[in-house]
């Protein structure tokens, strides 16, 4: 018998061999890629560790918040927490919680500015500002935090109500943090006559008011409110509606009214803030919201 592979089968073996060979090679190849993505990824991951380290605490996003709370001029009520506007013996009071970054509150304030403005000029009601920072919560970011802050500081030189008119009306789309660059913040203060001074600006930049605007979420947290805007009037809820009414400019009115019968209009002027400024008493710069 001969003691040779016959060359069929030689053939067969060689070629189990080779497809055997080859198969390694895929698998080391397949493994060798596996490492090295683990390897990139890893590398990813760290750069952007260090480009979120390297961006943290910058002035134009950090979030200062530390400290006692500084509460803005003139501000009023428990924690003084409010920032009033109109006269503060108006027989009504208007209360409105608002962050700038929220779009709702944007809408709100297109459709209710003049309407809130001319009650307040009218000495019909006080309207009681009160900031939050849901939106920083909910998206991640710093300008609900920036902006109120900013807006604190613009209460400061007695220009609060111009100065939140001009956020809502320049507010940029919420999941767009722009308001988290304080840069942003004080170029619209050129908008208001007076307001980019020095001390306005050095007030953003150090984040003068941001544990009280902390402070002023906490509050509006714990209150058990549902959401921005909230508006009550005397107490009561008027947004989206009140009782079997939608809330509107003319309900709005009529709901004042009924609220003031028999009732004289205030007259009496906001206290002017700290610094000597004077806090906005002709219909001019009167309050909007």
């Amino acid at each position: 018998m001969s003691d040779k592979i016959p060359e069929g089968n030689r053939s067969a073996r060689e070629r189990l061999a080779q497809q055997r060979e080859r198969e390694k090679g895929r698998e080391k190849r397949r493994r060798t890629l596996i490492v090295a993505s683990a390897v990139v990824g890893v590398l990813a991951l760290a750069a952007v560790v260090g480009l979120i380290a390297a961006n943290a605490g910058k002035d134009d996003g950090g979030d200062t918040a530390s400290g006692p709370a500084v509460a803005p001029s003139g501000a009023i009520g428990e924690d003084a927490l409010t920032l009033p506007v109109g006269a503060a013996d108006a027989p009504s009071t208007l209360t409105i919680w608002e962050d700038f970054r929220c779009p709702v509150c944007a809408q709100f304030e297109t459709a209710f500015k003049d309407t809130i403005t001319e009650l307040a000029d009218d000495g019909q009601v006080k309207v009681e500002y009160h900031l939050a920072t849901i939106i920083d919560g909910n998206l991640g970011g710093t300008g609900s935090l920036r902006a109120a802050n900013a807006a604190a500081c613009a209460q400061d030189a007695g220009k609060f109500a111009a100065y939140h008119d001009v956020l809502f009306a320049n507010q940029p789309p919420e999941p767009d943090d722009a308001y988290g660059k304080n840069s942003r913040l004080i170029e619209l203060a050129g908008e208001v006559e007076g307001l980019d001074t020095p001390g306005f600006r050095s007030c953003v930049e150090d984040g003068e008011h941001d544990s009280w605007v902390k402070k002023s979420d906490t509050a509006f947290r714990e209150g058990g409110f549902q959401g921005t805007p909230t508006v009550l009037l005397n107490g009561e809820s008027v947004f989206p509606g009140k009782g079997d009414e939608q809330i509107s400019p003319e309900n709005l009115k009529k709901w004042v009214a009924a609220a003031n019968k028999g009732k004289k209009p205030g007259t009496a002027t906001p206290s002017a803030p700290a610094d000597g400024s004077s806090a906005p008493a002709d219909p001019s710069s009167a309050p909007a919201s």
